[in-house]
């Protein structure tokens, strides 16, 4: 069993003489960076994401790995979307940032102002920014540019505004 697992291991103090702010964060292209330079190692990234949380009580971004937490900041979304995957028998699949795959929920697709695509992922909980590569995959399944819409195993949907 995992410290984590105990139902008040967020609420534990940190350690003496630490602190559970960091100065992690992850800019707006999905990347992970320390104290401002850019976390270079691809498996510690890959790591990072997949710890990649909210803070049960404020809701506030956070990294766990079951064993310790500390808090983060997100400039954008938590979640880019790296690529889109296609199978013949399935609808497409989102790549995120930490490496899991899930199907592309048409219903769950937004624009922001700036043209940039956003999904809902990891059962809604966070948001995903697609990457330019992962922007230009949507092409075939674009159906109208205004509004924007998508077809989808047979069905259309347009795309919502962010925030909206």
């Amino acid at each position: 069993m995992k410290p984590g697992d105990h139902p008040d291991f967020f609420r534990f103090a940190p350690p003496p003489g630490a602190s559970r702010e960091s100065t992690i964060s992850i800019d707006r292209d999905g990347h992970f960076l320390h104290d401002g330079e850019r976390v270079e190692n691809g498996a510690l990234e890959r790591a990072l994401a997949s710890w990649v949380s909210r803070h049960p009580d404020d809701g506030r971004f956070i990294l766990t790995n079951g064993y310790d937490w500390c808090y983060l900041q997100v400039e954008d979304a938590p979640f880019a979307v790296r690529a889109l995957r296609f199978d013949a028998d399935r609808p497409p699949l989102l790549v995120l940032s930490d490496e899991t795959e899930e199907p592309l929920d048409p219903a769950a697709l937004a624009v922001a102002e700036d043209g940039v695509v956003y999904a809902r992922v990891k059962g809604g909980r966070f948001e995903a920014r697609f990457s330019r590569h992962a922007q230009t995959s949507l092409a075939p399944l674009l159906v109208a540019a205004d509004p924007p819409t998508v077809r989808v195993a047979g069905r259309d949907a347009v795309l919502g505004r962010r925030g909206a």
